[in-house]
């Protein structure tokens, strides 16, 4: 089972590749704030289309996002997100939407975790010495791998 973990946003997305439980690829992809917005999501785009077509996913897993205060942030992450459920679509994968706190209980057992404690166990799980710097990346990780244990159940 090959799953993409995905951590959506506008300004960075998190990426993750996951083969049988092991990190095959993970990346965070940072758009130009200097582009108008549909280059932004473009490059997005064209980024995300590519890992599809390297790795193949048999699902894709996406953070569902809940959002409060900033309606600009929201509005690009929600832009992104129409776009990763549109590749998704075209190329006949299913999604498979976490919250935060999915990922926190999935992850630690604790649905208040700090993050740090989210990248502490994604360490573990996977064996790893060191990890990204950046959050977007390791929160893709994170979501790909409570897909995995949901698909396990």
């Amino acid at each position: 089972m090959i799953i993409l973990g995905i951590d959506p946003g506008f300004a960075r997305m998190g990426c993750a590749v996951l083969e049988n439980d092991k990190i095959i690829y993970s990346t965070c992809l940072i758009s130009d704030k200097n582009l108008s917005q549909e280059k932004r999501l473009l490059f997005l785009g064209e980024k995300l289309k590519a890992i599809i077509k390297k790795h193949k996913p048999n699902i894709i897993a996406i953070e569902r996002v809940f959002f409060g205060k900033n309606q600009k942030t929201a509005l690009g992450v929600a832009e992104a997100r129409g776009m990763i459920f549109y590749l998704a679509a075209s190329k006949k994968i299913p999604i498979k939407e976490f919250t935060p706190l999915q990922v926190k209980i999935s992850l630690t057992g604790y649905g208040r975790a700090e993050k740090q404690q989210v990248q502490k166990m994604v360490q573990v799980i996977l064996k790893i010495k060191e990890i990204s710097k950046q959050d977007d990346e390791i929160d893709a990780i994170a979501i790909a791998l409570t897909c995995s244990s949901c698909m396990h159940i």
